[in-house]
């Protein structure tokens, strides 16, 4: 059994059927690159795999566990359940959405400190002082280091509009490593950059292969996906058009659609 299974996702918008059908595997630590052109149905599936969207057909596991499934669709699971769910994906969204008001830290912290006052309610143990205490502290300390490891430890006290496009970057990539998710997923992340942006953003995304995480990564960005993913997607019109290899799309598509979109990508 694969590590991610996501099995026949179909999602509709009024009339129009953006994912007609959409089956992935990834073993666990696995790079997914899915390549495409605008409207195939790309953000969606990433939308739909974090719960932003709800798909009409399909199911998803991770680590042998439904996370996606006709419960969640009807609504018959608890809040408690369907959050519990959610943290097996974190987001890193194109524009960052990051919440102005808060600085780099807080940024990273919000979240984690919710979902542990949440934990702390589900076992008897909110009104305990000192197990909130020891809580928000780890969360604390384990902000900084993940501050520290994006490059950002000097920058805890920044608010989004004092930092560039890359840093505010990194922090959203931070804010989703808060959490420990099982998948990382990153929606187009350099596409709001500069191009002497993209850089350093793309070095921080490679690095977090090294710790063998499960990443998918929806990307313009041809050679970066090229040599940091294990597989490659690409999407035309809500379907896989092709998968493979790196090698196996970029240097031999078998598709007349992947050989037209990269020719239009190379030139």
């Amino acid at each position: 059994m694969a590590f991610l299974e996501i099995e026949n996702i179909k999602k509709r918008f009024a009339d129009t059927e953006v994912l007609k059908g959409i089956n992935i595997t990834l073993e666990r630590g696995q790079v997914l690159a899915i390549i495409g052109s605008s409207g195939s149905g790309k953000t969606t599936l990433l939308r739909c795999i974090n719960f932003l969207e709800t798909p009409e057909e399909g199911t998803i596991s991770v680590g042998g566990k439904v996370t996606l499934d006709d419960q969640v669709r009807s609504g018959k699971i608890s809040d408690s359940e369907l959050r519990e769910r959610r943290l097996n994906f974190g987001l890193v969204f194109q524009s960052f959405n990051l919440f102005p008001q808060y600085t780099a830290k807080e940024n990273l912290t919000l979240a984690a400190t919710l979902a542990a006052k949440d934990k702390l309610k589900m076992s008897g143990l909110s009104k305990n002082k000192s197990a909130l205490a020891e809580a928000m502290d780890d969360i604390s300390k384990k902000a900084d280091s993940i501050l520290a490891r994006m490059g950002l430890a000097d920058k805890a006290g920044a608010y989004p509009c004092q930092l560039s496009g890359g840093q505010c970057q990194r922090v959203a990539i931070g804010r989703a490593l808060m959490l420990d998710p099982e998948v990382l997923c990153f929606d187009e992340p350099t596409s709001a950059l500069d191009p002497e942006l993209t850089g350093e953003v793309l070095k921080v995304i490679r690095s977090l292969k090294d710790s063998e995480r499960t990443m998918i990564i929806v990307t313009h960005e041809m050679e970066f996906a090229k040599s940091v993913a294990d597989k490659v997607i690409f999407m035309a019109n809500g379907v896989i058009e092709e998968e493979g290899t790196p090698e196996d799309v970029f240097d031999h598509p078998r598709s007349e659609k992947t050989k037209a979109f990269l020719f239009v990508e190379k030139s």
